[in-house]
């Protein structure tokens, strides 16, 4: 009983934040792969990632003409019809009837604003990400002031 483990065990951030890296394969986005996964009391409770509505070609299909086309990171935004991974991990849990209020959401980029929004008004608790993309201060900001713990993980 008090031996250790001949192994290194990751740390619960570590071993969420894995998975995650894992869900963003499933992206079907021709631009990058993004995950989220929301966990409460150590458990998952929803994962989302990026890519067309239900029903919708994938983007790597064409169903995105905004992805499809030669815009470069961050324009024509509005145009595209994709959806985020943590927007998707939210709107799964709800379309399951599970609440992800208290949860923590473990994404491998850093949420937008319209994102952050939905942290927010979803209820959950923190944030944790692995890679910054266009993290603005007005993201960060809000977050902070609607008290959603926010931080990045270092790997």
């Amino acid at each position: 009983m008090g031996a250790k483990p001949c192994f290194e065990r990751p740390g619960w951030d570590a071993y969420f934040m894995d998975i995650a890296r894992v869900v963003a394969r499933r992206g079907n986005c021709r631009r990058r792969q993004v995950a989220a996964v929301i966990v409460r009391d150590r458990r998952i409770i929803s994962t989302g990632y990026n890519g067309t509505p239900r029903g919708i070609p994938n983007c790597f299909e064409g169903g995105c003409p905004r992805c499809a086309s030669e815009a470069a990171s961050g324009e024509n935004l509005g145009e595209c019809i994709c959806a985020h991974a943590e927007e998707n991990a939210i709107v799964q849990a709800a379309y399951h009837g599970i609440s992800v209020s208290g949860g923590t959401l473990y994404c491998t980029m850093s949420p937008c604003l319209m994102c952050a929004k939905m942290i927010i008004n979803a209820g959950l608790a923190a944030v944790v990400y692995a890679e910054e993309y266009h993290f603005s201060a007005q993201s960060r900001e809000l977050l902070a002031t609607a008290g959603v713990a926010c931080r990045r993980l270092d790997q």
